[in-house]
């Protein structure tokens, strides 16, 4: 299957998903990375803020800015950047996504400890299949970028294999989670930094 046809296939299975399922498991995918050691350890945490066939992650961005010091995308161009979350300064931008209006503050790609990272489709071993911009892919390849790469999605876009080129950027790990028939997980299962 090409890369196209994933996409394809993969914006149709996520808009097939009943709405409560989508809701109970983003909440999944909180609380699994709320268990991680590589969450733990980690000052800066880079989130995104989710297209609708996304897993939602607006409870953690509440939840988790009293302890933590959270980052979210701003797209420039063909550049993607990574700003200071404040809800009260988020606008829509590119593609229709919330980013941080032009008054927010930036944060260097060596700031960050753990980025979690959407995708179209990943495999246990880390490939990624984006939505075909390069935006995550040309920001992970900076040599400045030292932080943990933990693709995001539901249970469903963990496939067995993909096509991958050179530019492809390898996750680190890669959490999911899927209605009660799909279980969800963490691969590797012991992620952390040690």
């Amino acid at each position: 299957m090409t890369k196209k046809e994933l996409r394809k296939e993969m914006r149709a299975l996520n808009r097939a998903l009943d709405p409560a399922v989508r809701a109970a498991a983003s909440v999944g995918i909180v609380a699994r990375i709320e268990r991680l050691s590589v969450f733990a350890e980690s000052r800066t945490v880079g989130l995104f803020c989710a297209l609708p066939d996304e897993p939602d992650l607006s409870s953690a961005l509440e939840r988790w800015r009293a302890a933590k010091r959270l980052v979210v995308p701003r797209v420039e161009g063909d550049a993607m950047r990574f700003f200071e979350y404040d809800p009260r300064r988020l606008v829509p931008g590119a593609f229709g996504i919330l980013e941080p209006g032009p008054d927010a503050r930036l944060c260097s790609p060596g700031e960050i400890d753990l980025l979690l990272v959407p995708g179209v489709a990943f495999t246990c071993g880390g490939l990624r299949c984006g939505r075909g911009r390069g935006y995550y892919d040309r920001y992970l390849a900076q040599t400045a970028f030292r932080g943990f790469r933990l693709g995001v999605c539901f249970a469903h876009q963990l496939v067995d294999a993909l096509p991958a080129e050179p530019h492809d950027i390898r996750m680190d790990g890669v959490i999911f989670e899927g209605p009660a028939n799909q279980p969800g997980g963490v691969v590797p299962p012991d992620v952390s930094r040690n």
